[in-house]
C-alpha cells in the first residue's frame, strides 16, 4: 500500500521524536560501539589522495565525525534529529547539518565517500530510490557509498516508535544497483560469529561514472 505524505510525516516525526527524546541516553550507550571495520571498509575504497571529503549521513551525536577527524579526513555531518545534530557540532567541531531524510538538499559531487551506518534502514521502502539517487548525487565521480542496516526479509515497519525498513542482500543489491552504484564488497557484523548472531548487513558501493 502507499504511503501518503501524512503517513510519511508520521513516520518521520515519530522517529525523530523518539531519538531526540533519548539522545543522551543514546550517546552514552554508543560512544564506545567499535565500527572501525566499517570505517576502514570506507576509506580503504576511496580512491585518490587523503585527505577524504566524507558526508557522515545519520551522524547520530558525532561519534564517528571525531574519528574521521582524528583519521586526518574532512567530515560533515547530517541527521535528522535536532538534538543529535546540536550533539555533534560541540563534540566533533565539525559542520552538521539537520536535514530530514526525506528532504534533503545535497550539494552536487561534494564528497568522495559517504559513511551510512545504521541510518538508510530508517527510510520507507517506496522513498529510498529516490533517496539513494540523492546521495548518489552528492559523491564525486567514482566515490563510495558505505552503508550498514540491520538485516531482514524485505518487511517494513514500526519497531516500537522507530519505522525500519529491513532488507536482505540481494533486495539491497537491487536498490543500490538501480541507484547507479556498483558493488564492491559486503560482510555480516559482529564479525567471527554465527550467521544468525550477526544481525548487520554490511555493504560498499562505487558510484558508477
Amino acid at each position: 500500500m502507499k504511503q501518503t505524505p501524512t503517513d510519511l510525516e508520521q513516520i518521520t516525526a515519530t522517529t525523530l521524536g523518539h531519538y531526540n527524546s533519548v539522545a543522551e541516553d543514546f550517546r552514552e550507550g554508543t560512544r564506545d560501539h567499535d565500527v572501525s571495520q566499517n570505517i576502514d571498509a570506507l576509506l580503504r575504497h576511496i580512491q585518490g589522495t587523503a585527505p577524504f571529503s566524507i558526508l557522515d549521513f545519520g551522524c547520530g551525536p558525532g561519534r564517528d565525525l571525531q574519528t574521521f577527524t582524528r583519521l586526518g579526513h574532512v567530515a560533515v555531518g547530517l541527521d535528522g534529529a535536532e538534538k543529535f545534530a546540536q550533539m555533534a557540532r560541540e563534540d566533533s567541531g565539525c559542520e552538521v547539518w539537520c536535514q530530514d531524510f526525506l528532504k534533503l538538499d545535497l550539494p552536487a559531487e561534494r564528497f568522495d565517500g559517504i559513511f551510512a551506518n545504521a541510518v538508510l534502514f530508517h527510510v520507507p521502502l517506496q522513498e529510498l530510490p529516490r533517496v539513494l539517487g540523492q546521495l548518489h548525487g552528492t559523491l564525486k565521480p567514482g566515490g563510495v557509498l558505505f552503508s550498514s542496516n540491520p538485516r531482514g526479509d524485505n518487511r517494513e515497519g514500526w519497531n516500537g516508535p522507530r519505522y525500519g525498513s529491513y532488507h536482505d542482500l540481494e533486495a539491497w543489491r537491487g536498490l543500490l544497483t538501480a541507484a547507479g552504484f556498483v558493488e564492491l564488497e559486503h560482510y555480516y557484523r559482529p564479525a567471527g560469529l554465527p550467521r544468525e548472531q550477526q544481525p548487520w548487513l554490511a555493504s560498499v558501493w562505487r558510484k558508477s561514472a
